[in-house]
């Protein structure tokens, strides 16, 4: 309806699936696994439930003049192909839940909107499989896709709120095409390679054999397939890496990796990355320097100082007047001491903030590192002298990393981000 159009090829390579309860002495049954044998390939993966296993089964070889003959496919075809797999471990299948046939194809639009490169705003969106298509081999489709409704949800609901202008909604399609490619590029390979048979490097298109690659390339796609390796490259919304140095650990354009603290006010043991909520406010984490929240030297405290009453500080220039200081801007700060040698009544007023209509103190904004854990400035690389300012988008994807007292710059990055107010 918007005038885009799939652009792709298919491998014209057909593979059964089946959930299935099954009986069966193949030792493996509840691990996900791999099978190539001279009667086919095979990838298992267990389901939810304890009982319910998946079946991806190569169907081989599609005739391009008789497509619609693998779609007549029966799940006993299926089954059958999957035994021979097996053999001589023995496959007894009892029922199956779910039955589909699929040829392997990765195809991807130009775009993702209906946006006019900059003379209009985008109006209509497209997400999942209206734009990328690809094996289902990777578990990636319905989780790509969520993520892309995720990543157009905030930026929507941001817009329509009136808390950020309309460019922000170009955004989208830039960031998500670009991972939709790395998915298709993956897939290619990764469908290549389990379609390969043993022994046949040609197909694998490497010198080792094809469970040696298929096994090295699994395990070198981990945080692929669990959905944790996108990476957002330098944009509007997305800064430079100038400061990457200061943490290490927590990569601009990737997402936020949490780290257990103690929350200061009561002892209680958190995922720092917990403290986030799908609300689509932009979150500060500030870990400090070396000094305490009460010593007036403090580089956070000063932080805090300038966010809350300089009216040229990013938070005063974005959060309406009758609106909670963290309406847009959610402060967080950990703190380099025990939570045992630091008192809630040094901590800057900021991090104390009085909420909602009775005023009530928000005690959840400053954590310490937990004792009993590693130290989330050892874990994530923070510099415990200058510490360091990590930007996180409503998405939790890192947007920047920032010294503390980079207050211009701060304020230069939401600049175009956040509508201002007054």
């Amino acid at each position: 309806a918007i005038g885009l159009e799939l652009h792709g090829d298919t491998a014209n390579h057909a593979w059964g699936v089946v959930n299935v309860l099954a009986v069966t002495d193949f030792p493996d049954i509840r691990l996900k696994s791999a099978i190539q044998s001279a009667a086919g390939n095979l990838l298992l993966i267990p389901r939810e439930g304890g009982y319910l296993v998946r079946l991806y089964v190569d169907l081989g070889e599609v005739d391009p003049a008789a497509r619609d003959a693998v779609r007549s496919t029966t799940p006993d075809e299926v089954i059958a192909v999957a035994r021979r797999v097996f053999h001589p471990y023995r496959l007894d299948v009892d029922e199956i839940v779910w039955f589909s046939v699929y040829e392997v194809g990765q195809r991807l639009t130009e775009t993702f909107d209906d946006g006019l490169a900059g003379a209009r705003a985008p109006r209509v969106f497209i997400a999942g499989d209206a734009c990328h298509t690809h094996s289902a081999k990777a578990g990636q489709g319905m989780n790509v896709s969520m993520q892309d409704t995720f990543n157009l949800g905030w930026k929507l609901a941001a817009v329509l709120e009136g808390r950020s202008p309309e460019s922000l909604l170009d955004t989208y399609s830039a960031e998500r095409h670009a991972v939709a490619q790395e998915l298709i590029d993956f897939d290619r390979e990764w469908a290549a390679i389990m379609a390969s048979r043993p022994q046949d490097p040609a197909a694998a298109e490497s010198d080792d054999d094809g469970p040696a690659e298929l096994q090295e390339y699994f395990q070198r796609s981990l945080r692929y397939t669990a959905g944790v390796a996108t990476r957002y490259t330098p944009s509007l919304l997305t800064g430079p890496g100038t400061h990457q140095h200061l943490a290490g650990g927590f990569t601009v354009g990737m997402r936020f990796h949490s780290a257990p603290v103690i929350r200061l006010a009561d002892a209680r043991p958190v995922h720092l990355g917990h403290a986030a909520r799908a609300d689509g406010r932009w979150r500060l984490y500030a870990f400090a320097d070396r000094l305490g929240p009460g010593d007036p030297a403090s580089r956070l405290r000063a932080l805090c100082e300038h966010l809350e009453h300089a009216p040229d500080s990013a938070l005063r220039r974005h959060t309406p007047p009758d609106a909670e200081l963290d309406n847009m801007l959610d402060l967080r700060a950990v703190f380099q001491q025990h939570h045992r040698d630091l008192a809630l009544a040094d901590l800057p007023s900021l991090l104390l903030p009085r909420k909602g209509r009775y005023r009530l103190v928000d005690y959840e904004k400053a954590f310490t590192p937990d004792p009993k854990s590693d130290d989330v400035f050892d874990l994530r690389g923070i510099d415990r002298d200058r510490g360091a300012l990590v930007v996180v988008r409503p998405d939790q994807y890192v947007a920047h990393v920032l010294p503390l007292d980079a207050y211009g710059e701060l304020a230069a990055f939401f600049a175009p981000l956040l509508t201002a107010v007054g």
